[in-house]
């Protein structure tokens, strides 16, 4: 058990963690030094820290010293006490500091205590940072011959640990903080060049008049309404409007109106009070909150419920709502973009959406046309997939075969981009080699006009289609070189030529392609 005197001693090491605990650990330190100087009377004392090179030290924190003396204690590798105890990370004590000549009192308190005619005591202490010397700890005591210069120098070293300790703990936080912060940055980053105006892909018409829009609409917070079928992509033009606007570093928040039930979507958006129904123990905050300051992307707006458009209708006026059990009004600064695949005008007629809501939706309007309406486009397309899935899949799919892609052409792809998106990573899976052949694609698309197959047809047939498919896409390789296309398929030009006649191919169409 602890002498008394041992516990007093003690007592203080647990002010120190408490102050150590501080998430700033430069600011705590002159705390340190005031429980340090309270528990063993002294006359002052520092806290040193070596600079980057660890060539040199300077006060970090002090306790009784003067403006001038702390500007003067600088000291460099083996100069003076601490100079030696950052040289060699062992502590020194000096019982009489008037009588040793490496104390250099740049401080002055030799001076003043001599001028009282009083002498004084002297610890530093090394602080390690990584298991190496990265400061000192020093207290300056009165002389006292029968102090127990070995327990204090204990404490002082425990209480120098504790400091190191909480200097480790601050460095592993502040590089933790860093990473975060870098990879938040690179995540955004990402995230502007995921959705750039460039990564809308697409030369027809119809796209380059979405190019306009978005560039025009973007630096702007005006309230945008994207329409265009399911699976045209109506998402990836609202990412590019938020990351291409001045509030691209704010949040960008997704509500799937149509997914979520009717009794969830207000408290969805608006958020609840404790106590606002059974469940609801505790504030919940809604997206729109969420979103503040940046934009809030409502996905199938037109499935919103009555209710729910008239709460709507109040934010897009007043900039403001309440929160379900909330008397507060609640004020937001948010930029709106909403899209729909249905007829808003019809609904506005039948009266299942708002006259008034359909007209503060309807600021800026963006089409997004459907993929039958984009024929140029499909090749395009189908490479980007080919690409990203391949990638994704860990898959050499280089490209498609020549009948691949007429069949992708003379589709008519009701489900657009999506349906696109979903027949190419179906084929990058079933594909065995580096290119994609028409027998990959979904059945769904094994018409009987374009791959020349009908249900139930002969073996013959079927084996007919599939040489036909592969001469194509010989040629195409060969760049419409006859001879060529033989060596690849690894049989004569004569019997190249025979094929090419059966079926009709005109070799001449694969020279520029």
């Amino acid at each position: 058990m602890a002498a008394p005197e041992d516990v007093l001693h003690l007592s203080p090491l647990l002010e120190l963690s408490q102050a150590l605990a501080a998430s700033d650990i430069r600011a705590s330190l002159p705390r340190v030094l005031e429980i340090l100087a309270e528990a063993f009377g002294a006359l002052n004392g520092a806290i040193l820290l070596a600079d980057e090179e660890g060539t040199a030290l300077r006060i970090e924190a002090a306790r009784g010293l003067s403006s001038q003396g702390v500007a003067r204690a600088r000291y460099r590798v083996g100069e003076g006490i601490n100079g030696r105890v950052l040289a060699s990370g062992k502590a020194i004590v000096v019982p009489q500091a008037s009588q040793e000549p490496l104390f250099l009192d740049r401080t002055g308190v030799l001076k003043e205590q001599r001028r009282k005619k009083s002498d004084m005591s002297f610890f530093c202490i090394p602080v390690f940072l990584d298991r190496k010397t990265a400061g000192t700890l020093c207290l300056t005591v009165p002389y006292d011959r029968h102090r127990d210069f070995d327990r204090d120098t204990k404490l002082l070293q425990i209480a120098a640990s504790m400091v190191g300790l909480a200097m480790k703990v601050a460095k592993l936080v502040a590089a933790d903080r860093q990473r975060l912060v870098e990879e938040n940055q690179q995540l955004r980053l990402e995230l502007r060049e995921r959705y750039d105006l460039h990564h809308l892909i697409g030369h027809s018409h119809a796209m380059q008049r979405v190019y306009e829009a978005v560039a025009q609409a973007a630096p702007s917070s005006t309230t945008v309404l994207i329409r265009g079928e399911s699976g045209t992509g109506k998402e990836l033009v609202a990412h590019a409007l938020h990351y291409n606007s001045p509030r691209a570093e704010k949040p960008f928040i997704k509500v799937s109106c149509g997914a979520l039930p009717e009794t969830l979507i207000e408290s969805e958006l608006f958020g609840y009070e404790p106590g606002a129904f059974t469940d609801a123990r505790q504030q919940k905050k809604g997206r729109f909150e969420l979103a503040h300051g940046g934009t809030l992307f409502l996905d199938e707006v037109g499935e919103l419920s009555p209710a729910t458009q008239v709460k709507l209708l109040r934010v897009l006026q007043e900039r403001e709502f309440e929160r379900l059990g909330g008397v507060r009004p609640v004020k937001v600064d948010v930029r709106l973009i909403a899209a729909t695949n249905r007829n808003l005008e019809a609904a506005v007629k039948a009266g299942t959406f708002r006259e008034d809501l359909y007209y503060r939706l309807h600021v800026f309007e963006i089409f997004m046309p459907p993929l039958r309406e984009r024929q140029a486009d499909i090749l395009l397309l189908a490479d980007h997939f080919v690409e990203k899935i391949a990638a994704a899949q860990g898959k050499d799919v280089r490209r498609i075969s020549t009948s691949a892609i007429d069949m992708l052409a003379a589709y008519h792809w009701p489900g657009n981009v999506r349906e696109l998106e979903n027949a190419i990573e179906r084929a990058v899976l079933v594909c065995e080699g580096g290119v994609i052949h028409a027998h990959h694609l979904p059945p769904s698309l094994q018409t009987a006009e374009v791959s020349g197959t009908v249900p139930g047809a002969a073996l013959g047939d079927a084996v007919a289609a599939f040489e036909r498919d592969l001469l194509q896409d010989a040629l195409k390789s060969a760049r419409g070189n006859r001879s060529r296309a033989a060596r690849l398929l690894q049989t004569t030009e004569r019997i190249l030529n025979y094929k090419v006649q059966k079926y009709g191919l005109e070799p001449e169409r694969f020279r520029s392609s």
